[in-house]
């Protein structure tokens, strides 16, 4: 059985950073790509970043320069870190992962919400 799970949500001030985590269980996880995408009321899920297994990595515009997507394949484990935070950046944030040979997994979020 596929796990995703996240952690690493909460509230933090405009300008403020935090650091998302997403452990995966049930997949050989060093080959599979893995993103965060992100939900905000009213809006489309959209792409945060991705990175494959070849740690190639993409990131949507809005986040580019702030956000840094990582991953520790002994660990199972992807990272999004997210600095210099704006209150459009807050969103339901859902880890997922995905290759050619299998559907696209998804865990079941983490609430970031930027505002003083």
């Amino acid at each position: 059985q596929v796990q995703l799970v996240e952690s690493g949500g909460g509230l933090v001030q405009p300008g403020g950073s935090l650091r998302l985590s997403c452990a995966a269980s049930g997949i050989m996880f060093r080959f599979y790509t893995m993103g965060w995408f992100r939900q905000a009321p009213g809006k489309q899920r959209e792409l945060v970043a991705s990175i494959s297994s070849g740690r190639d990595t993409v990131y949507g515009d809005s986040v580019k320069g702030r956000f840094t997507i990582s991953r520790d394949n002994l660990g199972n484990t992807v990272y999004l870190q997210m600095n210099s935070l704006k209150p459009e950046d807050t969103a339901d944030y859902y880890c997922s992962s995905w290759r050619v040979e299998d559907r696209k997994y998804w865990g079941r979020g983490t609430q970031v919400t930027v505002s003083s």
